[in-house]
């Protein structure tokens, strides 16, 4: 059996992408093996890997494109830390080559300012297609739709931004 605890975070970023009400968007992942409909179908967030060179903000900027196609958004916060999550011991060994144990976040919080049909879930280059279906949520929800292992990371992300929430309404 593998030592998870001598394997690193993997740096990542993530974005809570706000509406003008308020609310949410979440994405589907395209794959999701073993998840059933009362796990949340593994809806999420945008998230992903800070690239070599960049900062959390244009990783934050990068993900938020490649997996949404959204470019009009003003990021107006940031967690003040790191969050971190580790797999669950099914997955140690076997995601991202084995190299991590889980992964520690920088969240962001951003104003959506374009239009629901800049929302482009196709495949970027370079990147594979993330969701494969899109909405847009109440905040409050959010840990009840991502998978378990990475709840306490959402709920400490709603409450990091939850002051923000009525200043995102127009």
């Amino acid at each position: 059996m593998m030592d998870k605890s001598s394997l690193p975070y993997r740096p990542c970023v993530g974005v809570m992408l706000l509406n003008a009400q308020g609310l949410a968007f979440v994405g589907r992942r395209s794959e999701r093996k073993g998840a059933s409909e009362g796990e949340g179908q593994w809806w999420q967030m945008p998230q992903g890997g800070v690239d070599p060179g960049e900062t959390a903000e244009e990783a934050a900027r990068r993900e938020l494109w490649e997996e949404t196609g959204v470019r009009r958004a003003a990021f107006i916060a940031q967690t003040e830390d790191w969050l971190l999550y580790d797999l669950p011991p099914e997955l140690v060994g076997v995601a991202w080559q084995g190299r991590f144990r889980g992964q520690k976040q920088m969240w962001f919080a951003a104003r959506f300012e374009g239009t629901e049909s800049e929302v482009d879930l196709r495949p970027r280059p370079d990147h594979q297609a993330e969701f494969d279906a899109w909405r847009w949520v109440p905040v409050a929800e959010l840990p009840d739709l991502v998978v378990p292992f990475k709840r306490d990371v959402y709920a400490a992300v709603v409450a990091a931004f939850a002051p923000l929430i009525e200043k995102s309404r127009a």
